[in-house]
Parts: structure tokens; C-alpha cells; sequence
């Protein structure tokens, strides 16, 4: 050994000699279009021997890998370790969405075996000394001149030796045992928090059995909750809980106890009780914070941004103090308009969480805004995919996109389609997982079942779900003006995928840094608003008649509306994050009746004190950071809103809705995936770096310029 230490111990001797049955549906690459997993065959049975064989598939590439006898090569190091845990890949790209789209009890048992197991699986390559000696001799070829590289392929040696030095590969034998235990522990109360969480989400819903307490529910709405009652075996309307602090119902409800209850079943998931979250949310951010510590951050929020496109935290934290003062300012005018609407209806009250969304409703309508009420019945969701969403797609770049009725998901409700390209090519296959279960989780999120890789020859496959709540067989799914925008930008993280054209799989699509993946897919959130593509699909579901002319206006004059809610309610959210986050160890706190106090003080410090606008998750339910992949980093949709902001401003400057602008988008942009520095990618688009004023436009916030 080059440095004297040892290659670390297989995490689980078990898992070296596995050997997977062949009539196992993973044990062989599907012979589907495009890869596309064969949920057919595919049963929960079949993913524990494949997981298992898999990584003991990886090990042993891996191990041929370290023992090479010839000096190191892009071919036999970099290139190898691409290529490996092929059977491994197979079985968690499905693995996880069901994990996360389909989580029935045996998925969840069997995500608590196997999260361990795939953690200590992870650090035994990550940290095995011989494997980065392997690739610090190529790092240092390259340095020297010895060595001439692809761009892509130097850009793959830099990011891949700085991955392994991040992970641990240079600390000592004492150090990396401790840090395996950290891994697995994180990982651990990672799943345990997700999984309580979603119960806590289930448990939550709130039972209506008193028709009176429905008054304002539209009719599709009020179909939807009959039959979510129905699916649960209760009699009345259930109001099940989307993940964010907002519920759909509270702009509707009519009745203020009825809003106050569901806003309350909302913000206190996780809070105690059977389904507390806060011991894993607890233990996460100590164990995080420890973890940081020993890799030489001073906290885990440095130790994120160190990696992603802001480069510090301190950069975090000033772009997210020069837009907060302004935000809170424009909240509380926001706040005052409405609580003169309340007053007029309940004289002496005060406005609160629960009535923001509603009293926004009714102010907007009184000075001539549209409602959701009146636009839900002109946004039928198959209408706004086909002539908004792919409509969009294919002005903007040739895409045509059929739904495949041979093909099929992971679960009745998901619809398969093929993506080709303007001359017909084959592009991918993109997934749509719409509605709401018990077994999803809340929020909408892209992911993949097959990256696009030229060196592995697959072309992609990607998922977009949402939470929309289902009708009854027949009824329309009609959705919210909200929901409509979701569309759009889960969309532009297929698009992101669909569109990747690189050689390393590790380089493909959405696999950027955190604080750049949601940069393309709120960029296709514009073409939303275009009143070209609006209007196409903005019809009403039963009549076929246009949303009315002067409705598309006013909707779209009235962008900003609301800005002060939205800007605020999301900073407090990404403040959270920041604040659990850069914590040393000692600082978290040790008895979970702490955690409400710990929320309360850090957004008092932050600035963010009006009354009524809640942070968008409260630590309870804040899935993104401690269940998902944006721990310390939820401030991206903000940071990628800059590079946004400003990306529309090109497509406005060069004409808009225009096939050459998407042209140049997909190429310079979208089809680079991580095979560049992504700066250097928005660079070659804009032909500058971006700038931060067309966002402060975008959101009012034009008093942070100073």
C-alpha cells in the first residue's frame, strides 16, 4: 500500500459470494424499450437477493480494480469504476421509486434492512485507500503534463478525486471505521424519518363528516376527498395533507375553524405522539454536524457548499440575508391588506396562518383577480400536458411525445410515454405517477430509472410525480394553478434528463450540483405563463370553451401577486435548514421538547416574524432535508432562481417561444449534464455570468439591489 494502511473490511462478509438466480428479473439488463424496467415480472421479492448480489458484484469489480497490476489508466481506473455495479444500478433505480412512489409495509421493511447495508456498501468503496491512490496517480499524470485528457474525461478525473477526498478517503484506519458508523447511522434515522413521517402525513388527514364544514370546496375537489374516505373505509370527505405547510383546502374552506384544524393537523405532523419525527431529525443534525467535523468543515452547511455552485456558506448566507429584508417588507403589506379583509368579516379577529391563503382568494377576486375556484375547471390535467406541457417541448425543440399503452410503471396509475427526437429518433421514455396514496410520498420530484450514458449505451428513462388527489372513475382530474407550475417544472428536470449527451454516466442529465439541478426545470416554469401556450391549454373541461380572454389576462398581469407570501414562506423554510446545519455537535439540541423553541429562535434571528406566513416545512416535516438530498441546501431553488431569472431574460431578448432558442439551450446547456464545471455551461449560453437583478425583479424585491 502506497500509504501504509489497509484496505477497510468488507461491511458485511455475507454479501461476498452471492450469486443471483437468473430467473430473477434483474439479473440481466431488460430487453424493454429503452431499458424501461419490466414491472410485469418485477415483484418486492425480487429486489433483496438482486440488492445483495449486486453489491457483492460491485466489491468484487472493484476489488479487480484496486489489484490491477498495471499502473494506473484512464481505461482500467476511471473507466472501470464507471462501469461497475451495473446489477446494483438495475435494482435501486426501481428500488427507490418505490421507496418513495409506492412505499407499501414490505418496501418499507425492507428499505430499513437494506439502507444500512448500502451505506456501509458505499464506504467501503468510497474509502478504500488503494482505489484513491489509483486515481491521486492519475490526478497527478494529468497535473504534470503526463497525461492529456477529453475535456469531459478531465473534468470526470477532477470531480472523481475530489469526490473520494470528500468522502472520507484520506483520513486514517480509526477515522474512516468512525466514519462508516456515522454513514450508517445518518442513514439509518434518514429512512426512520421518512418512514414516520409518512405515517405522521397519513394519520394527519383531516375527516370531514358534516357537509356544512365542505362549504367552498369546488365539486372536483369535494369528489376527490369523498372517494379518499371511501379508499380508507370512512364515510365523509377526507382532506389528505400535501407536504408543504399550504394546504390546496385553506384557500377554499369557508368555514375558519374547519381552516384552522386542517392547518393545524398540517404543521403538527411529527410532533409527538406515535409518529414524532424529532429524535431522527435530532440525531441527524448532531450526527451530521460530526461527520463535517471530521472531514475538516466546520460545519455540515460548509461542507455542502464547498461542493456545490455557491462555493461557501458564507456566500449562502449573504445571498440569503440581501433578500430577505425586502421579502418580509412586502409580506407585511401583504399581511395588512388581508387582515382589513378579515376584519370586515370578523371584526377584531387576527389574521393567522390558516386565513392567508383564503382572505388572498377573496382580495384578489375583489379587485378582479381570478381565482382558483374559477380556472380549476379550465386546467384539466391531460389538456395541460398534451397542449401545455409537450406543446411547449415541441415548439421549443422538436419533441413529439406518445403515450405507450404497452408499456407499463410500477403501479396502475403511471402512464408511460416515448419521447423522439424532430427527426424521429428515439429520445427516452418519460413516466407520469400524478396522483396521490397513502404509499407516496408528498411533493413532486423527478428521477430516473436509466441515465443516459454513451459508454454504457442507454438512453434515458425518467419518472415525474406529482400529488394531485384522485376523482372518481370518470370525473376530471382539474387542477390548481399551482399544480399547473408544478407540471411545468417537474417537466424541465425530464427535460434535463431526456436530454443528457454524455460518455460517463456519473455525468448524466441531473446529476449537478444541488444548487443547479433546479435552475433548468424553473426555467421551463415560463413557458407556463407564455399566453400562446396558455391558451391552448387553458380550456374549460366540459364545454371546450378558452379560459375567457380577460381571465388570461389578468392571471397573467397578476404574476407577482402573492410574492411577498411566496418569497417569505420559503426563505423561512431554507433559514431552517441553515440553521440546523451549521450547528457543531454540542450545539444540537439533546430533548426534542427543544426543537419548536430552536425553530422559533432562529427565524426571529433571521428577521422572518410575520404572524401569518408560516415556514413553508417546519423541521417536523422538512422530508427535502432530513429524508432527502438537500440537507444545507435548500436554498438552491433561490440560488438556481438567479440563473433562471436571467435565462429568461435570453429567451425573452431572442424572441421567446422560438426552436432555435431551444436549440441552443439543449446544446450549450441542458445536454452537458455534469460533463463541464455547469457555471461554464450557463457561461457558453449567456456568454457572462449571471445576474442577480432579473430575479429581484421577478419577486419584488427590488429593494435589495441597494
Amino acid at each position: 500500500m502506497t500509504d501504509g494502511t489497509t484496505a477497510p473490511e468488507p461491511a458485511d462478509h455475507s454479501l461476498t459470494d452471492r450469486a443471483l438466480d437468473p430467473s430473477n428479473p434483474f439479473a440481466a439488463p431488460s430487453v424493454l424499450p429503452y431499458g424501461l424496467p419490466d414491472f410485469r415480472a418485477i415483484r418486492v421479492e425480487h429486489v433483496r437477493p438482486a440488492a445483495l448480489a449486486g453489491m457483492a458484484q460491485q466489491r468484487a469489480e472493484v476489488e479487480a480494480l484496486v489489484t490491477d497490476p498495471a499502473a494506473p489508466t484512464v481505461e482500467n481506473t476511471l473507466e472501470a469504476l464507471e462501469r461497475s455495479g451495473r446489477l446494483l444500478d438495475r435494482v435501486l433505480s426501481v428500488f427507490f421509486t418505490l421507496v418513495s412512489s409506492h412505499g407499501t409495509p414490505d418496501v418499507e421493511a425492507l428499505q430499513v434492512e437494506l439502507a444500512p447495508l448500502l451505506a456501509a456498501h458505499h464506504d467501503a468503496i468510497e474509502l478504500d485507500p488503494r482505489l484513491f491512490a489509483r486515481v491521486d496517480a492519475l490526478r497527478a499524470q494529468a497535473a504534470a503534463g503526463d497525461l492529456v485528457l477529453e475535456p469531459d474525461t478531465a473534468w470526470l478525473l477532477t470531480r472523481t478525486h475530489r469526490r473520494l477526498v470528500r468522502a472520507g478517503a484520506q483520513l486514517d484506519d480509526a477515522q474512516r471505521a468512525h466514519l462508516t458508523e456515522l454513514n450508517t447511522e445518518i442513514s439509518r434515522h434518514s429512512t426512520d424519518f421518512e418512514r414516520t413521517l409518512q405515517a405522521a402525513t397519513n394519520a394527519g388527514a383531516l375527516l370531514l363528516t358534516d357537509e356544512a364544514e365542505t362549504a367552498g370546496m369546488p365539486a372536483g375537489a369535494l369528489a376527490a376527498a369523498r372517494q379518499a374516505a371511501a379508499g380508507r373505509g370512512q364515510e365523509g370527505w377526507l382532506v389528505e395533507l400535501v407536504l408543504p405547510s399550504q394546504q390546496p383546502a385553506l384557500a377554499w374552506l369557508e368555514d375558519r375553524s374547519v381552516r384552522e384544524r386542517l392547518y393545524r393537523a398540517t404543521v403538527e405532523r411529527g410532533l409527538g405522539g406515535e409518529h414524532d419525527t424529532r429524535p431522527h431529525l435530532l440525531a441527524l443534525a448532531r450526527l451530521r454536524a460530526e461527520r463535517a467535523r471530521l472531514l475538516g468543515a466546520e460545519h455540515h452547511a460548509a461542507y455542502v457548499a464547498q461542493d456545490a455552485t455557491a462555493g461557501s456558506a458564507e456566500a449562502v448566507a449573504e445571498m440569503l440575508a440581501r433578500v430577505t429584508p425586502p421579502a418580509v417588507a412586502n409580506g407585511h403589506r401583504e399581511a395588512a391588506e388581508l387582515q382589513a379583509a378579515l376584519e370586515r368579516d370578523v371584526p377584531g379577529a387576527t389574521l393567522e396562518p390558516w386565513d392567508w391563503a383564503f382572505y388572498a382568494e377573496r382580495v384578489g377576486a375583489d379587485r378582479g383577480s381570478v381565482t382558483d375556484a374559477q380556472t380549476r375547471p379550465y386546467l384539466e390535467l391531460d389538456r395541460v400536458l398534451r397542449d401545455g406541457v409537450f406543446a411547449a417541448a415541441h415548439r421549443l425543440y422538436g419533441l413529439t411525445v406518445a403515450e405507450r399503452d404497452d408499456l407499463v410503471g410500477y403501479h396502475p396509475d403511471v402512464r408511460v410515454f416515448e419521447v423522439r427526437d424532430a427527426d424521429g429518433t428515439g429520445v427516452g421514455l418519460f413516466l407520469g405517477d400524478w396522483f396521490t396514496r397513502d404509499t407516496k410520498k408528498g411533493g413532486a420530484w423527478m428521477n430516473h430509472l436509466v441515465h443516459q450514458s454513451t459508454l454504457l449505451d442507454e438512453r434515458p428513462v425518467v419518472i415525474n410525480n406529482l400529488n394531485v388527489p384522485k376523482p372518481p372513475p370518470g370525473e376530471p382530474v382539474l387542477l390548481t394553478w399551482d399544480e399547473v407550475i408544478t407540471m411545468f417544472h417537474e417537466f424541465g428536470h425530464a427535460l434535463h434528463g431526456l436530454f443528457s449527451s454524455v460518455r460517463w454516466p456519473s455525468q448524466s442529465g441531473t446529476n449537478v450540483p444541488r444548487d443547479f439541478v433546479e435552475y433548468p426545470s424553473q426555467v421551463n416554469e415560463m413557458w407556463a405563463w407564455e399566453p400562446e401556450v396558455l391558451r391552448s391549454f387553458a380550456v374549460h373541461h366540459a364545454t371546450g370553451e378558452p379560459m375567457p380572454a380577460e381571465w388570461v389576462d389578468t392571471l397573467l398581469a397578476a404574476r407577482q401577486d402573492g410574492e411577498g407570501y411566496a418569497t417569505t414562506t420559503y426563505l423561512s423554510a431554507a433559514l431552517l435548514d441553515q440553521a440546523w446545519h451549521r450547528l457543531a455537535p454540542e450545539e444540537v439540541p439533546a430533548d426534542v421538547a427543544e426543537v419548536e423553541a430552536f425553530e422559533a429562535a432562529a427565524l426571529e434571528r433571521a428577521g422572518l416574524t410575520v404572524h401569518a406566513i408560516p415556514t413553508r416545512y417546519r423541521s417536523t416535516y422538512f422530508a427535502h432535508v432530513f429524508a432527502g438530498g438537500y440537507a444545507a441546501g435548500y436554498y438552491s431553488y433561490i440560488w438556481s432562481e438567479v440563473l433562471d431569472a436571467d435565462t429568461v431574460e435570453w429567451f425573452r431578448e431572442n424572441g421567446g417561444l422560438r426552436r432555435e432558442n431551444g436549440d441552443t439551450f439543449r446544446a450549450r446547456l441542458l445536454s452537458r449534464g455534469h460533463a463541464q464545471d455547469p457555471l461554464a455551461s450557463f457561461r457558453d449560453l449567456r456568454g457572462r455570468d449571471a445576474s442577480i437583478e432579473p430575479l429581484l425583479v421577478r419577486r419584488g424585491l427590488t429593494g435589495a439591489a441597494a
